[in-house]
């Protein structure tokens, strides 16, 4: 039998896809205990289903909280009859299923179960209409149904991270999916972009360009395509950081003398100062809250954490270990802070429990930089440098799992990881 003109045509686009993609994923640590699960071959047109079913196992494998088991191709549909036994055998304690159907308006209805196979039970099910474009956002959304449905906390499969790429005479904000794909130019320049964040609504980010020779604060809306000034004071201004109800940014200005924390309005209004010290303040952070605002200090000496209610008043050393501590971020609960410390001389990301004041070292690297949280708090993506470039890295927050990102050209840094999709 022919292959399809059709079918030709959406595989090149397939592949096109992929390879456009400026990330891709390598797992080089596990943790234990991983469930074993195994997603079997979606009945429909070849191309269209492995594609999907190979998002959502790729998805569910770099999580590193599960062991796929191997479906050996076996195509099952989403309303069959299950042999219990033989998936047991295989070892797989869940399995889910799925079939791909074209619709007459040229889309697709996915329908998918996942089953408990030590149970015998269903876990849950769904349908879901997309087009063959949509097939990673499809499969991604499946993936975090399994995801939640094992664990009991939600899946990030479907988020987006931001980072920037340099490369010669040339640096790139760019969006992409969780796992690195379907990566997107949003702004480019022939002049730096540094720290972009994300707002909580997920539709904006803010980031400082240098595109007027100077460091100018900037909220850019990725639907519309459209950014406007939210800081351009005299001097600097920089370190962006969101307020949980994306109305304000906490920033860096220099326009009084060294850099110091205000918070201005998200449109760029009713700029206030939050505290006054001798040394430099940067790298605001909000608490999940909004109560508070951690950030970077060298106001005893060296670079220490702090944190002053987001009100403004009186500041509190956060971090006492070490000499050098910097780029807070808090976990989604509040409960950890992710940072930078120095060890040694390596610069390395860890992770601190706030009620204990426990501290962990979770990498091995000596250039690490701005962490971000998941939005579900398991994993924590960071900027290191391998081989003299920049590379994006992730590791979970009890440092079992790590994975590595690195991009296909260019240099990577800056990475910030989005809220949950609305």
């Amino acid at each position: 039998m022919r292959t399809s003109l059709r079918s030709l045509l959406l595989s090149a686009t397939l592949i096109a896809g992929a390879a456009q993609a400026q990330l891709s994923v390598e797992i080089i640590g596990a943790g234990a205990n991983r469930i074993p699960v195994a997603v079997a071959d979606f009945p429909g047109e070849r191309i269209i289903s492995q594609a999907l079913t190979s998002v959502i196992r790729n998805d569910l494998d770099r999580s590193g909280l599960f062991r796929m088991i191997d479906a050996n191709g076996q195509s099952i549909p989403e309303n069959a009859g299950i042999a219990w036994g033989d998936w047991r055998s295989r070892g797989a304690d869940a399995l889910a299923v799925g079939q791909v159907i074209p619709t007459t308006d040229g889309r697709y209805e996915t329908r998918f179960r996942l089953h408990d196979i030590q149970k015998q039970a269903q876990l849950g099910s769904g349908a879901l209409l997309h087009t063959s474009s949509q097939l990673r956002s499809t499969g991604h959304r499946i993936a975090d149904f399994i995801y939640e449905k094992l664990t009991g906390e939600p899946g990030v499969f479907s988020t987006r991270i931001a980072y920037v790429v340099k490369s010669v005479g040339r640096f790139e904000l760019q969006i992409a999916d969780a796992d690195g794909g379907n990566a997107q130019t949003a702004f480019a320049s022939s002049e730096p972009i540094i720290s972009p964040t994300w707002a909580p609504d997920g539709n904006r980010i803010a980031y400082v360009s240098f595109q007027t020779k100077k460091p100018v604060v900037y909220v850019h809306d990725l639907a519309a395509g459209r950014r406007h000034v939210a800081a351009n004071f005299k001097g600097s201004n920089s370190a962006p950081a969101w307020s949980p109800d994306g109305r304000r940014l906490a920033v860096v200005l220099t326009k009084d003398g060294s850099s110091q924390l205000y918070v201005v309005n998200a449109d760029g209004s009713g700029v206030t100062r939050l505290a006054s010290s001798a040394g430099i303040d940067t790298e605001p952070h909000f608490s999940p809250d909004g109560s508070y605002i951690y950030f970077t200090s060298d106001r005893g000496g060296s670079p220490q954490i702090y944190r002053i209610p987001s009100s403004g008043g009186d500041a509190q050393r956060v971090t006492f270990e070490g000499n050098y501590n910097t780029s807070p971020r808090l976990s989604p609960d509040g409960k950890s802070m992710a940072y930078i410390a120095r060890n040694s001389g390596r610069f390395q990301l860890a992770v601190m429990d706030l009620a204990s004041k426990q501290t962990q070292i979770l990498t091995e690297s000596a250039k690490d930089e701005s962490p971000s949280f998941a939005p579900n708090g398991r994993m924590i993506l960071y900027a290191t440098e391998i081989g003299g470039r920049g590379v994006l890295a992730a590791v979970s927050s009890d440092g079992r799992v790590k994975l590595r990102l690195p991009s296909a050209a260019g240099d990577v840094r800056e990475p910030a990881w989005g809220p949950f999709a609305k």
